[in-house]
């Protein structure tokens, strides 16, 4: 289960999620996992249950539920052993769309987020280059004002949802001697002239998460698609970070939890030298301090998540929530995996898959140094 404090609806919902995972998800993720991605269609069946951008206003065809419901659906994932697919839905429902809803003009609204509930329209972000990893001021893709149209002409690099991505939201230099002030973001529809997508990129782990290098060659789109304000691509992704770094812890504590979960069934099973894996010293030991580790961030987890409901979440504090989260869980990965033993390094647990796919939880959103330069100069100031 997630952390945060159930009501009637919540658990109703919970079950339901649960109970559309099991049936739709748990049967085919091995294979998926083989194959290195979902079926397009996957998107669609999550749309029909429900289970995209819950937290989308009615009016732009979601629930208009609370945000924590959203957390919801990706944490069930994560909990589950469904890392992959849990980061893909992350970036659809928890940061694409809430970027149209918020700083969207109604005709966007209109254009993009039905379509993104229904499943209908997958959505990715473009911020990454090959040369601009965390560094997003040192990004290359441009894009030039002709007439009534911006031309882009650039290049993007691990862009989750890359090869099913049916709009994405590209950073670009509008004013490439401005710096940061010089970016500007556009919803970028990938039927377009222009767009082509590389090689779904081979990973260690997520591995049918599809993560795409993006090409913009000469690709026209109308002014229309540039997203808010020319020149303030940056300050809208300083405003919208802390709700994907928070997901992201929020996704690393309920993998924990079912890396524990795992773990705990095993070591009830497991007969080593005569006796119960879980009579032993320190399996007892371990499973105690993981445990505890565990609690301890989940709790941090859900009073950030509170804090973001009532737009209180700073920077610092959701990179707070995004490093401990998801340095816990590979703690707690590595520490249920060592007690698997060698079976934990088969691909036949799995226990084996929570270990790799959390390993890239502490990189993407921006890794644990730059969270941890991100706090220092809420505290300290710029070195």
């Amino acid at each position: 289960m997630t952390g945060y404090t159930d009501n009637e609806e919540m658990t109703l919902f919970r079950d339901m999620v649960i109970k559309a995972l099991e049936t739709e998800v748990q049967p085919h993720y091995e294979a998926w996992d083989k194959e290195g991605i979902v079926p397009r269609q996957l998107w669609r069946t999550l749309g029909q249950a429900g289970m995209l951008c819950v937290d989308v206003p009615e009016d732009c065809g979601g629930c208009g539920v609370p945000f924590e419901y959203s957390v919801l659906v990706g944490a069930e994932m994560a909990r589950m052993g469904f890392g992959a697919l849990a980061t893909n839905v992350m970036v659809h429902s928890d940061i694409v769309a809430p970027y149209i809803s918020h700083l969207g003009s109604e005709t966007q609204k209109q254009q993009w987020l039905p379509g993104m509930v229904s499943g209908e329209v997958v959505g990715a972000i473009a911020m990454t280059e090959p040369g601009a990893g965390s560094d997003l001021q040192a990004m290359r893709t441009s894009a030039v004002r002709d007439g009534d149209d911006y031309v882009l002409n650039g290049s993007k690099t691990f862009i989750t949802n890359g090869q099913h991505a049916d709009m994405v939201i590209v950073a670009a230099k509008t004013d490439p001697s401005a710096g940061a002030r010089g970016i500007s973001l556009f919803l970028v529809d990938t039927s377009l002239p222009g767009f082509s997508r590389g090689r779904n990129i081979d990973k260690i782990g997520q591995h049918c998460g599809d993560t795409s290098e993006l090409f913009f060659e000469d690709l026209r789109v109308p002014a229309s698609a540039l997203l808010g304000s020319e020149g303030q691509g940056f300050v809208y992704l300083m405003q919208e970070l802390p709700r994907e770094r928070l997901v992201i812890g929020a996704l690393g504590a309920a993998a924990a939890r079912g890396a524990l979960d795992l773990t705990l069934k095993y070591v009830d099973e497991r007969v080593v030298f005569g006796q119960k894996l879980k009579q032993i010293q320190n399996t007892r030991f371990r499973l105690a301090e993981m445990e505890t580790d565990y609690r301890v961030n989940q709790a941090f987890v859900d009073q950030c998540i509170v804090q973001y409901s009532r737009g209180e979440l700073d920077a610092a504090t959701a990179s707070m929530a995004k490093y401990s989260a998801t340095e816990m869980q590979c703690r707690v990965a590595d520490g249920c995996l060592q007690l698997f033993g060698g079976y934990g390094y088969t691909t036949e647990y799995p226990i084996s898959r929570a270990f790799v796919d959390a390993r890239v939880q502490r990189i993407y959103g921006g890794t644990s140094e730059v969270m941890k330069e991100v706090i220092a100069r809420s505290l300290l100031g710029k070195g």
